[in-house]
C-alpha cells in the first residue's frame, strides 16, 4: 500500500505541483485547499504524514496543528509545514505548535521529498531500529523504542517520536558533547544549513519534561558554541537527584490538582 500524505495548501497551482511530484515519487495524495477540510480529511483518512501550509483561510495552519496534537486519532502523525515564513520566530512558533520539521518556500522539490522520507522513517509507523550493541539503559534513564517512552528516575515519560529519537542520540554519547551536525544528521535524516533552532525547540522541549528546573538544566545541558550534553548521575549523585526530581514532579502535580 502507498504512503498516504494529506498536502493542506491553498494554493491551487503549488498544491497540484507539490501533489504531482509526490504522486509520481509514488505516493497516494488526498488534497485541502483550507484548515476545516484539512482536519475533515486527517480524522476521515489517517494519513502517514501532514504536508500543512501555515497561512490557510477558515482555520490557520499553526491552529490546525495543534488541534491535530490534541486530537489521540491524529496526535502522533508527522506533520511538515511548509510556508513562506520562514524566519527564526516564525519556525519556533510551528515547533510549539507540534510540528516535526519546517520548510520555507520557495523550496526544492527533491528536498521536500527527501525530509518527508526522513520523517516517515522515523515515524511510529517505522520505529526506531536499534543494533544490537546501541545502548538503551543507562543510570537513570531507560529508553523503549516500541512505546516511544522514556523511563526516568522509575517513572515513564510519554515522547514525541522526533524527541525519543533526540534523546537516543544523546545517550549514545552520554558525558561527551555532541555537534548540531550530528544530531541533524541522525535525527532528522539531513543536514540544512544552520537550522540550529529546530534542535533548540525539541532541547526545550525535552527538558520541559525531564528537568525538575528547565531554566536550569542539570541533565541536558548546552556546551555553548559545541553542541549539547546529555549527563547522568551515577553512585551517590543518583540518590540525590532522585530526590530533586521528585519533589519537582509532586510540586507540578499539586500545581496542576
Amino acid at each position: 500500500m502507498k504512503p498516504c500524505i494529506l498536502l493542506i495548501e491553498d494554493d491551487g497551482d503549488m498544491r497540484e505541483l507539490v501533489a504531482g511530484h509526490l504522486e509520481h515519487s509514488g505516493f497516494d495524495v488526498q488534497r485541502a485547499e483550507d484548515g476545516i477540510k484539512g482536519q475533515a480529511l486527517a480524522l476521515q483518512y489517517i494519513p502517514d504524514l501532514v504536508l500543512l501550509d501555515l497561512m490557510l483561510p477558515k482555520v490557520d495552519g499553526l491552529t490546525l496543528c495543534q488541534r491535530l496534537r490534541r486530537d489521540e486519532r491524529t496526535a502522533r502523525i508527522p506533520i511538515l509545514m511548509l510556508t513562506a515564513l520562514g524566519s527564526t520566530k516564525d519556525k519556533v512558533s510551528g515547533f510549539n505548535s507540534g510540528a516535526d520539521d519546517y520548510l520555507a518556500k520557495p523550496f526544492d522539490l527533491e528536498e521536500l521529498l527527501v525530509r518527508i522520507k526522513a520523517l516517515l522513517r522515523r515515524s511510529d509507523r517505522a520505529p526506531l531500529s536499534v543494533k544490537h550493541n546501541e545502548i538503551l539503559s543507562y543510570g537513570c534513564l531507560t529508553l523503549v523504542p516500541e512505546r516511544f517512552e522514556a523511563i526516568w528516575f522509575d517513572e515513564p515519560v510519554r515522547l514525541t517520536h522526533l524527541e525519543f529519537e533526540l534523546l537516543h542520540c544523546l545517550l549514545q554519547r552520554h558525558g561527551q558533547t555532541v555537534p548540531p551536525s550530528l544530531i541533524l544528521k541522525e535525527v532528522w535524516g539531513y543536514e540544512p544549513d544552520d537550522d540550529i533552532e529546530t534542535i533548540r525547540v525539541h532541547i526545550r522541549h525535552l527538558r520541559t519534561k525531564l528537568e525538575p528546573d528547565p531554566r536550569k538544566p542539570r541533565f541536558i545541558k548546552t556546551v555553548y558554541g559545541a553542541g549539547y550534553c546529555l549527563e547522568l548521575p551515577t553512585g551517590s549523585q543518583h540518590e540525590a537527584l532522585a530526590a530533586v526530581v521528585q519533589d519537582a514532579r509532586d510540586n507540578r502535580r499539586t500545581a496542576a490538582a
